[in-house]
């Protein structure tokens, strides 16, 4: 698909990451013009390789790629790279199910059936690489079209009734709407006067790859000390917490002979290091945008929310941005959403992302080097030892139990629709592909489907019973696979015509 360029598109989008890429592949899906503005000349960098690029996905991500059909590429990609080798949680006899503060949890002993609005099978996990997820959103992107600039980092924007003029490498862009998924220190938050709060860093956290003189004084695993907390995987990998303050991150080069005085210090012995190969630092600063919207800009990713990567769900959580906004801001730009569309996006995410600031914090509380630290630590060893804190802990880690509060007139409203495996022989996250929304009419009711006709495509109908319906008849589908509305009893057309009102704007002039 080729799009002739132009100055102006429908959405400019700073940062070609992967939530700036998948969000372009989102906007485009709905046919509108995208331009990613990206800093970088060169996306890749040694951090995004294996061992320190790796990733486990969470529920709702793999969900998210599944529903796009991205999953199996990347999952192609990175059995290539070998990352699923790569996670130390592949090498144990035991399999776990994931970590609070280090202190894992295990898939026997997690007890699924507690996930009622889930169609009941096995909750996979996915180990990818930073390079291998890139890789493939770039392919989409560029096979649907979205224009991308490299070396063309956004300096400053103007903001008007009408869009969005942005300033980037001595050029001028053009938009109706800008996104900023610029990182951290986005400069399009800052631009955009959009507040930034939250609490600072306790600690200086090290990733680092070495050539150890004497491997064997570590301990392998993750292991707290007195003085901190440090992980060893042999041959040389090593990351360790150093509660400072945060005082060195970033505030002065990382040495071999720096690495080596923490790394004595955290782990009590007289290691010595003969090599740093590789070497990042990052702390447990947690802090969130105070609105993801303001004007016609917009904020997804890192840009909007920054916290320790403890748990690895930094990235899940801009994913989850970024596919919650990109239907809305394309109903708003083609004209199909109602005022209060877009405003959703802040309403949804915002709870979300502080929800997964609270669960960093919480790690961290447990992980200071303190008496009162080490008792509590016990206390949720023995806890998630019981398959009720470790399922409670599993649906906190995995996605499962996150849900947008749109009401409760149903147990399955605002939760990730169930992937139902439908009698036609298909999948329901099939049936999401075009990224238009779903009717899905599990008794095949000749009201549901006149329903549909309103909305000009908007909703497709799919009526086809499933191996497992979960007791119920219907549900309205957002294109992010949220369920909108769901009924537990055939013929009930009213409920979804007023939600499909809401989520897809108002009916086409054409049809009742």
């Amino acid at each position: 698909m080729h799009i002739p360029h132009t100055n102006f598109h429908d959405v400019l989008i700073a940062g070609a990451g992967p939530v700036g890429l998948f969000l372009a592949c989102e906007l485009r899906l709905a046919g509108c013009s995208v331009l990613i503005l990206e800093q970088a000349l060169d996306p890749h960098t040694p951090l995004k390789e294996l061992p320190f690029g790796l990733r486990g996905l969470s529920v709702p991500t793999i969900e998210t790629f599944d529903r796009r059909d991205l999953l199996r590429h990347i999952e192609e990609r990175a059995v290539a790279h070998n990352a699923p080798a790569a996670a130390h949680w592949m090498q144990q006899t035991r399999r776990p199910a994931g970590h609070f503060a280090g202190i894992q949890f295990f898939n026997d002993q997690i007890d699924s059936t507690q996930w009622s609005h889930r169609v009941q099978r096995p909750v996979s996990s996915v180990a990818a690489d930073m390079v291998s997820i890139e890789a493939v959103l770039a392919e989409r992107a560029e096979v649907l079209g979205v224009e991308i600039l490299r070396g063309c980092g956004v300096e400053d924007l103007e903001q008007s009734e009408s869009g969005v003029t942005v300033f980037a490498g001595r050029r001028e862009f053009r938009g109706q709407w800008l996104v900023g998924c610029d990182g951290g220190r986005s400069t399009v938050r800052k631009m955009a006067r959009i507040g930034f709060t939250g609490t600072d860093p306790e600690f200086t956290g090290y990733s680092v790859q070495v050539k150890i003189a004497e491997a064997d004084l570590l301990r392998p695993g993750r292991n707290y000390t007195p003085t901190g907390m440090y992980t060893f995987a042999p041959p040389g990998t090593i990351g360790m917490v150093d509660f400072d303050g945060g005082a060195y991150h970033r505030t002065n080069p990382i040495t071999r002979e720096h690495v080596e005085a923490v790394l004595r210090k955290i782990s009590g012995t007289e290691v010595r290091l003969a090599e740093l190969e590789l070497a990042t630092t990052w702390t447990d600063r947690a802090y969130q945008a105070t609105q993801y919207k303001k004007g016609r800009v917009l904020l997804a990713g890192d840009a909007a929310h920054v916290h320790s990567p403890l748990g690895g769900q930094g990235l899940n959580l801009g994913l989850g941005d970024a596919m919650n906004l990109g239907w809305k801001l394309a109903a708003t730009i083609r004209g199909h959403a109602a005022v209060e569309l877009l405003d959703s996006y802040h309403r949804e995410r915002h709870p979300e992302g502080a929800r997964i600031l609270d669960w960093s914090r919480a790690q961290v509380a447990l992980m200071r080097p303190s008496p009162s630290s080490r008792a509590l630590e016990s206390i949720i060893r023995d806890l998630l030892k019981t398959p009720d804190c470790a399922t409670y802990f599993a649906g906190r880690v995995w996605g499962v139990a996150s849900r947008y509060d749109l009401g409760d007139a149903h147990p399955l409203l605002g939760r990730s629709a169930p992937d139902f495996d439908l009698i036609d022989g298909t999948r329901l996250h099939q049936r999401l592909r075009t990224g238009r929304g779903v009717l899905l009419d599990l008794d095949a009711s000749e009201s549901l489907k006149a329903l549909t006709a309103c909305w000009d495509g908007r909703i497709q109908y799919v009526a086809s019973d499933a191996k497992d319906r979960l007791g119920l008849s219907a549900l309205l589908i957002r294109p992010d696979g949220i369920v909108a509305w769901a009924s537990d009893a055939a013929g009930n057309k009213s409920g979804a015509t007023v939600t499909a009102s809401k989520w897809f704007g108002d009916p086409s002039p054409t049809h009742p």
